[in-house]
């Protein structure tokens, strides 16, 4: 007989809901890790009195209420709302594209102005279809916002030229012609209060846990332990790459401590600049409003992935998608295993995206 009903292949989000949805119903799991902490990428930890996002800047949002209304049970949320600002050479620009940009871009002040100039951008262009994400950019928002605002972050948290990347990814960014910096458009929004990891605690209340456990150094010993499994890992590695290599973005963080109060004003800054190495200085005080005599930052610089490293998102061209459908239907094949999460599933889900689909994997498990 085995000792558990599921083993599940990474404490991050959909591997804990997937968890304590099946603890609940009183499924017995283990839960393993090759990290030496729970809660995946939104893991964070108290440094200085601040609650350090230790895998870059995590801000919850979502227009579903059954997704919002699941997680208000794990903690309280506050109202931070997601207002980056851009840092292209010596000028300040607020995100998204907005009046404000506009205003400082232009000098114009009415929506009317900042839409004729961005339509006549647009007509100069001669972009009818666009086919990658320079012109789907210039499309949307003409030449002057894409060279400064951007081409050079996107090229450095991609690692390709714009020419290169596919238009659909340009399309998570919000173009409004009001003066409001809220870069999300979601009815719900905000940040735990005490940060992220008391989620996952709380949702691994009594389940089995092993940490600094790599599922592929103790795969044989692992598979029958369990009558089923939930692999929130790279799902092209639990093939033995047979089909390929899928391609993956990698990220790496440098964090320190500074010895004053206030470093940027503002919890993320972008720096679209291509010269300068990293994409964004996240500075996590103001995540909570926090009035501590020291502040902590962190410097983000994308990273190309290679086999080895620690992959932080898909790159969902073409080419990558095809091979992820054939990988899907040996996926099916697969007898008693589940693949979940954005590893598994090869998307560049958001958190509230993670969410909704490990409910929807519950329901079809247990409903």
């Amino acid at each position: 007989m085995m000792k558990y009903d599921y083993l599940i292949v990474g404490a991050g989000l959909f591997g804990s809901i997937f968890a304590y949805e099946a603890n609940k119903r009183g499924k017995k799991c283990l839960i393993v890790d090759k990290r030496n902490h729970i809660a995946g990428n939104i893991y964070t930890k108290e440094v200085e009195g601040i609650n350090v996002h230790e895998y870059g800047a995590h801000i919850f949002h979502t227009s579903n209420k059954e997704v919002w209304e699941y997680i208000q049970q794990f903690a309280e949320f506050n109202r931070y709302t997601n207002s980056p600002v851009a840092f292209y050479k010596d000028e300040v620009y607020n995100l998204p594209f907005n009046m404000n940009t506009f205003s400082r871009l232009w000098g114009i002040k009415t929506p009317k102005e900042a839409q004729e100039m961005i339509e006549k951008q647009r007509q100069e262009s001669g972009i009818l279809d666009p086919k990658n994400l320079e012109e789907q950019a210039i499309s949307l928002v003409g030449k002057d916002i894409y060279e400064k605002l951007i081409k050079g972050y996107t090229q450095k948290q991609w690692g390709k030229l714009c020419t290169e990347l596919p238009s659909f990814i340009i399309k998570r960014l919000p173009v409004r012609f009001t003066y409001d910096n809220n870069y999300f458009n979601d009815l719900y929004q905000g940040i735990p209060i005490g940060g992220y990891t008391q989620i996952i605690e709380k949702m691994l209340k009594g389940i089995d846990i092993k940490l600094n456990c790599d599922f592929f150094d103790h795969k044989e010993g692992l598979k029958d332990i369990a009558n089923k499994i939930v692999f929130t890992g790279m799902i092209d590695r639990y093939f033995d790459y047979k089909l390929g290599t899928l391609e993956y973005r990698s990220l790496k963080f440098e964090t320190e401590i500074l010895n004053e109060e206030n470093f940027q004003g503002n919890a993320v800054v972008n720096y679209t600049e291509y010269e300068v190495p990293y994409t964004r200085i996240i500075e996590h005080k103001h995540f909570e409003y926090g009035k501590q005599e020291k502040t902590v930052i962190t410097k983000e610089y994308p990273a190309n992935w290679k086999k080895g490293d620690e992959p932080y998102y898909p790159m969902n061209d073409e080419k990558n998608n095809e091979l992820y459908k054939k990988y899907k239907l040996l996926a099916k094949e697969e007898e008693n295993v589940i693949f979940g999460g954005r590893l598994g599933q090869y998307k560049y889900y958001d958190m509230h995206n993670v969410i909704a689909e490990a409910l929807k994997c519950v329901s079809e498990e247990f409903e």
